[in-house]
């Protein structure tokens, strides 16, 4: 049985540059541009915990650039 069909299997909750989340198998190695939040747990726990703390599923960069883009709307309307 592979570990993606093992209810058993411990999972960690990973997060990218961008605040993307993700879950990853506790025993293999994090790949580079993620780092673990801390939540270690079978796969439904970690999932739940990403819905509860991802709310906005847009990527950093896109948000950063809707509040220039907004900042510099109001500058111009006020």
């Amino acid at each position: 049985m592979a570990w993606e069909e093992d209810e058993t299997a411990v999972y960690k909750v990973v997060v990218n540059h961008e605040e993307q989340y993700s879950i990853w198998p506790d025993y293999k190695e994090i790949p580079a541009g993620w780092r673990a939040v801390g939540k270690v747990g079978l796969k439904a726990e970690c999932l739940e915990y990403i819905k509860e703390v991802w709310t906005d599923m847009r990527p950093l960069s896109l948000r950063k650039q809707m509040a220039e883009r907004e900042a510099e709307a109001e500058g111009v309307a006020g």
